[in-house]
């Protein structure tokens, strides 16, 4: 019985509880941050590339997710593949006024710290005590993403 919370951790959609890694990030105004400033809050994570058809399609429904609960506490990261050329991640993120951090992950060791993430969009949320939650490939269905994140921000680390 002990292995049905592990079996059901490893399918798509499922909830899952691992220690987020730590890793430094500079967002695209320079400014250098650590993940251990993020303990305390939710972190929505977003890896993504401007060559990504889903990713484009999808990036108005993370500005929607982010302006609803950012005033509640919620941080939103969207970081862009090492392959993505760092002047096309600007532009676009400058075009659409991306209200939240932009990342360029230009050497890959943010996606190794998240377990070699290599698909894209892939999208995982943080909860208070900085443990990985939940983990999706591929296009999240928005609605239900939503309803995960109103419980962790009620919650208290």
């Amino acid at each position: 019985m002990t292995a049905a919370p592990a079996l059901l951790a490893g399918l798509p959609g499922c909830a899952r509880k691992a220690p987020a890694p730590a890793f430094d990030y500079t967002l695209l105004d320079g400014t250098r941050q650590a993940s251990a400033a993020l303990r305390g809050q939710v972190v929505l994570v977003n890896f993504w590339a401007t060559s990504c058809a889903v990713c484009v399609k999808e990036m108005p429904q993370f500005v929607a997710l982010h302006q609803r609960f950012a005033a509640r506490g919620l941080q939103t990261l969207a970081v862009a593949m090492q392959h993505d050329a760092p002047a096309l991640v600007a532009e676009f993120a400058q075009r659409r006024a991306l209200p939240f951090g932009v990342v360029i992950d230009n050497t890959g060791a943010i996606a190794r710290a998240f377990g070699g993430v290599r698909a894209t969009p892939t999208t995982l949320l943080i909860d208070r005590s900085h443990f990985e939650v939940w983990r999706h490939e591929g296009e999240p269905n928005f609605a239900a993403l939503q309803e995960r994140i109103g419980p962790l921000l009620e919650a208290r680390a």
